[in-house]
């Protein structure tokens, strides 16, 4: 079975180790940015097969994100925002954009898991 490289762009710290272990358990390869510069300087070196991103991050928000894997890049990473900012706004933006989940937090590990599995199946 091919481990699948996840990056995971959070900056809440504890929560990026908590979702890091348990998807590592899960047998994905997690790396962590904890803000938009870190995201994307991941991105030029490394292509991941799946991006968890949340909205509120400093230097480059989740949607900034979505925007330049999307038309920057030209890319179709999948793309799963999870953001406490759940409001119908930031929903309706995010997918608008081109992420292909959002999820708001608390994010519960095993939904987490079971959307991220949905989601590499498509690819």
């Amino acid at each position: 079975m091919d481990t699948y490289k996840l990056l995971l762009a959070e900056d809440d710290e504890l929560l990026a180790s908590l979702l890091k272990f348990r998807l590592q358990k899960e047998g994905f390869q997690v790396n962590i940015s904890s803000n938009g510069k870190e995201v994307k300087e991941h991105l030029e070196k490394e292509v991941p097969d799946l991006i968890i991103s949340d909205i509120m991050m400093p230097y480059f928000s989740g949607l900034e994100l979505v925007d330049y894997v999307r038309n920057e890049l030209n890319s179709k990473i999948p793309i799963i925002i999870i953001s406490s900012a759940g409001n119908e706004e930031n929903v309706l933006k995010a997918f608008d954009l081109g992420a292909n989940d959002f999820i708001s937090k608390p994010v519960s590990p095993a939904e987490l898991i079971m959307r991220i599995n949905r989601e590499l199946r498509k690819v």
